[in-house]
């Protein structure tokens, strides 16, 4: 049976929202009660998806060469390019240098999702991964928000040095675009949409536990637990 690209997206949100459970390490953010030293994990575990992401992008890419696929996933992998760069700008604000970054000691639950992307990116479709993006954007762009926010708001950094966050809060509109040609052409071609939405529900709990391993061990203790003026940045 042929399933449109329309009800592809609209099954995978309506299988995402049943598993939708909050995110506790971005509600702490808001609180002021995520300490500095957790944030230094934060920048070194983002620094260690995103470039996993970049070479999966990539890998896609080179699978799926021909437009629109191709041009989705080579224009992923150069915006995972960027979003690097904009990481280094956090870290520094931190008093980290890339060096620091690759020293990074992973958390194995936090590199869950760039793991499971990479496996996607080897043997997936390409339908997969442009279903994943369509149906995760709206919430992946939130919680991107909300960091910023946060960051700026709770921790006094300087909205120059959150690019990173501003940058996968606001999804070009061309990019989705391409990602629903890519996903009507893949479902055309014989790409199950099964599998596909599988993919889209999997990613969504694979970056909910991202987020659920920054939170690890971090109590919710009221003002005590707050940042202090020592783990704030210099804005001056």
């Amino acid at each position: 049976m042929k399933h449109s690209a329309t009800e592809a997206v609209q099954t995978a949100r309506r299988q995402i929202a049943r598993q939708a459970a909050g995110n506790r390490f971005l509600d702490l953010l808001e609180d002021g009660a995520v300490p500095r030293p957790r944030l230094a994990d934060l920048v070194g575990e983002l620094y260690l998806l995103v470039g996993s992401d970049r070479r999966s992008f990539a890998l896609l890419a080179s699978r799926f060469p021909t437009s629109p696929a191709g041009d989705l996933f080579l224009a992923m992998a150069v915006g995972e390019g960027e979003a690097l760069r904009l990481l280094l700008d956090f870290a520094a604000a931190l008093d980290l240098d890339e060096d620091d970054l690759r020293r990074h000691e992973p958390t194995p639950l936090a590199q869950a999702y760039p793991a499971y992307l990479a496996q996607t990116a080897l043997f997936g479709t390409r339908s997969n991964v442009a279903l994943a993006l369509l149906a995760n954007v709206e919430e992946s762009s939130q919680n991107y928000t909300r960091a910023a926010d946060a960051l700026r708001e709770h921790y006094g950094f300087p909205e120059q040095v959150l690019g990173h966050f501003r940058y996968f809060a606001d999804t070009p509109p061309e990019l989705l675009d391409q990602a629903a040609i890519t996903l009507e052409d893949g479902l055309a071609a014989g790409d199950d949409p099964v599998e596909a939405v599988r993919t889209a529900r999997m990613v969504h709990a694979y970056e909910a536990m991202f987020w659920g391993a920054l939170a690890e061990g971090l109590g919710d203790h009221g003002p005590a637990t707050r940042a202090t003026d020592s783990t704030r940045i210099r804005t001056g």
